[in-house]
Parts: structure tokens; sequence; C-alpha cells
């Protein structure tokens, strides 16, 4: 985590911000563009999104209670693959929010949705970029994902995922896709 400080900002108010009531709740960061955020073309550099989308994750299962889960069974959050889809340009000194929110899952995965939006100016609530993550929580002594059955009976939930959007599914079947490209074969 190259984003120390701000990894320290999102734990500490973590634990003085109200609990998330939901598990469809989102978690909302507010930012800004600092120096140290950009690339060669003095704007907000594309890997940053993705760091920064961890801090996100983290305030979620900070805020909905499932930091207790991770701590009793020595689970580490996981991603399996992500997506993100870039549309505006964030400029330096750029305020903006990240928006972080459970989508659907299904017996494994968990897949969330990730918006950074402008907060301030003539852009103010437009979409700047837009990311898809499908994660979970690695059991270390077990050495599998922990299946989402057992984060929902955490939560004291026994509700089934909502349908997956149309973009979640065409994307989910793509990642299936990738499996097949993974696997080196070699030259007949």
């Amino acid at each position: 985590m190259n984003l120390i400080f701000r990894l320290i900002k999102t734990v500490l108010l973590a634990f003085f911000r109200e609990r998330l009531d939901s598990l469809f709740a989102p978690s909302i960061l507010h930012f800004r563009v600092w120096p140290n955020d950009l690339d060669t073309n003095f704007h907000m550099n594309n890997g940053r999104y993705l760091t920064l989308m961890d801090l996100g994750r983290f305030d979620l299962v900070m805020r909905n209670g499932l930091l207790k889960l991770v701590m009793r069974n020595k689970s580490v959050p996981v991603l399996s693959a992500a997506t993100i889809r870039y549309r505006l340009s964030l400029d330096p000194f750029q305020k903006f929010r990240l928006e972080s929110r459970v989508l659907c899952w299904d017996e494994t995965w968990v897949y969330m949705e990730q918006r950074f939006i402008f907060a301030k100016g003539p852009k103010k609530g437009v979409v700047a970029a837009i990311g898809l993550v499908k994660g979970g929580f690695l059991n270390k002594k077990e050495r599998r994902v922990m299946p989402t059955k057992d984060i929902l009976a955490h939560l004291g939930m026994k509700t089934k995922s909502p349908p997956f959007p149309a973009h979640v599914k065409s994307w989910v079947e793509a990642e299936e896709h990738l499996k097949d490209v993974t696997v080196i074969k070699k030259a007949a």
C-alpha cells in the first residue's frame, strides 16, 4: 500500500463514522488529486484509481461489520478480478468522491462497483471512472476463499443475491473466458 497516510486516515475515520446499515449501503470517501497521484499527462495515474479502490473496499469492510469476521477467521480480503472504465480525467487538486457498493454475489465471490465522481466544479456529480471488482475473503488457515453464505451469516443475513446487472453478467462471462488464455500451451 503506497498510500499510507490515506490508509491511516481511512482506518481512523471508519471507527468514528456511522456503521453502514445494509450490505448494499455505499461507502463514500472524499479525496483530492495530489501531485504524487499524477502521471506524465498531469492527470491522475490510471494505477492510482485501482489503489484508491482498495481504500473504498477497506472502508466498506470496516463499516459494515466484516472486520470482526476477517480477524476471527484470520482471513484477508482478496480480489480475483478487477476492471475499470475511464471516462474523464481527474486533474491536479480536483476534489472527487469514491463510492463503493456491493451489487451481487455467487457462492464464492462478491461483485462490487466503485465510482469516482467529481465533487466540485462544472462536472460536479459526473462519473469520471467506474470499476468492477470480484472479491472475497481468503481464509489463510484453510487456504480457501470463504463461501459467501458464511459472510452473510456473520451479518445475520439469509437473503439471496440480487439479480446480476447485465454489465456485471457480461463481465463475469468475459472473465471466465480469460481462464482459457492463462494456460500456456506448448506449440505443436
